[in-house]
């Protein structure tokens, strides 16, 4: 193998400042802070973010950096551990169709760990967002392509998780890449299609990349040597070319739905189609989803756990079909034993279909026939999920989906506030202050 260690992917991390980003970008980035901060809000009212609480109270020593969600507070690495174990547990966060995963949510715990305990303002996050998606995609890419192999989200989180700490403990070229190597050798092997069929807290691996991209910067800082990662290797070297010019955060998708992105499709096509005939789930009789084949492949088992209700495509669509939604509301604990639900759930048939396949991953596609018990067959359009990267997501669509997520467990006037905060607000907040405003106002 021939590596080229030219620190192009280390000058790009440490020199991008927010005034060289183009306005749409610096809007972008803002969304994102705030999808994020959803993703952390409703992952903290969740059964493994108690796990990661668990183990940070257990295994790392106190400290003063706070969490979203709670009044705890920790030291950097119980930080890193605890929010990791919040950001991906309900499947809300953004997504990259190209890598097949979730790279906000990969890195958002080691980043504002490190934004909290440096005491950094809001620009400086909202840039070091921008540069860890670039990081997050490129290494995904990278390491997809060199292994021939479908690793998901913690294996590449692990290399932006340390490029983000390492911008922001303030690396200089040499200790970054260390830091990157480190991160790159040691980064969690995440066999995303055996999450698919078999789900549980496995899913995505978040908490284990984000945990190793964090011990990569202190094992640099401490005196560990690493030298390699995956995107110096001389073939995959052309995906830093870029660089500065396409930014990764333009092309994320961003999720509506508490479940799997490739359930979200049916779950759209099932909402709008009882809508427009003005029907309810009493009237069905059976429901067909043609579909691509990956999604097929999705649990269908009756969940006993959140993750087994999110990580599943019949539990989800079943429960958009009772309840014209799926939010936290729906795929809580509680919610799984909804006898309308369940019964839904029986009625459901899932089919590849050959159109749909086609277009995969570029494109997820999904649409559905239900059949009424009169015996009147109703059939969708074809649907690809809302907030594509094509759509065009802005901070309207972002707050219609804050407002939508976070009503369970905060106030509407407050939920404005932070909407504000977020989309408007002054860059030279800091972000302790930002994350203690939130803790105010979540119940």
């Amino acid at each position: 193998m021939e590596f080229i260690t030219d620190y192009k992917l280390e000058r790009y991390i440490l020199d991008t400042k927010w005034e060289s980003l183009p306005a749409e970008v610096q809007t972008r980035a803002r969304v994102c802070a705030i999808d994020l901060m959803t993703a952390l809000i409703v992952g903290s009212h969740g059964r493994q973010f108690q796990v990661g609480l668990k183990l940070a109270e257990n295994m790392y020593r106190p400290g003063d950096i706070a969490l979203v969600g709670s009044d705890k507070t920790f030291s950097p690495m119980g930080a890193v551990v605890a929010m990791s174990h919040a950001s991906n547990s309900f499947d809300i966060d953004d997504g990259h169709n190209m890598v097949k995963g979730h790279p906000g949510t990969a890195f958002i715990a080691p980043l504002l760990t490190a934004a909290l305990e440096k005491d950094v303002d809001y620009k400086e996050f909202l840039t070091t967002l921008v540069i860890a998606y670039d990081v997050a995609v490129r290494s995904g890419k990278a390491l997809q392509e060199h292994y021939n192999f479908l690793h998901s989200t913690g294996t590449y989180g692990a290399v932006s998780s340390a490029a983000a700490m390492g911008r922001l403990y303030g690396m200089d070229e040499k200790q970054l890449n260390n830091a990157i190597s480190i991160a790159d050798f040691h980064a969690p092997l995440t066999p995303v299609m055996r999450a698919v069929e078999y789900p549980s807290m496995n899913k995505d691996g978040v908490p284990f990349g984000a945990f190793i991209g964090a011990e990569a910067v202190f094992e640099t800082l401490a005196g560990e040597t690493g030298v390699t990662s995956t995107t110096e290797l001389k073939e995959e070297n052309y995906l830093l070319d870029d660089l500065g010019q396409v930014y990764e955060c333009m092309n994320l998708y961003f999720k509506p739905y508490t479940c799997c992105r490739w359930g979200h499709q049916p779950i759209a096509a099932g909402i709008d189609l009882m809508k427009e005939n003005n029907i309810s789930s009493d009237d069905i009789a059976n429901v067909k989803v043609h579909t691509f084949e990956a999604a097929t492949r999705l649990s269908k088992i009756v969940p006993h756990r959140a993750d087994e209700a999110q990580y599943n495509i019949a539990f989800p669509v079943a429960s958009a079909l009772v309840h014209g939604d799926v939010g936290y509301l729906q795929v809580t604990e509680e919610a799984l034993d909804n006898p309308k639900v369940l019964d839904m759930m029986k009625k459901l048939e899932f089919v590849m279909d050959p159109e749909m396949e086609a277009q995969f991953p570029e494109k997820r596609l999904a649409w559905i026939e239900i059949t009424l018990k009169n015996g009147e067959v109703l059939k969708s359009r074809v649907y690809a999920a809302a907030g594509e990267h094509t759509d065009n997501v802005d901070p309207e669509w972002i707050s219609a989906k804050f407002r939508r997520i976070t009503k369970p467990f905060i106030a509407a006037e407050d939920q404005e506030m932070l909407i504000k905060l977020f989309l408007e607000g002054d860059l030279g907040q800091s972000m302790r202050d930002i994350v203690a405003t939130v803790n105010s106002k979540v119940k």
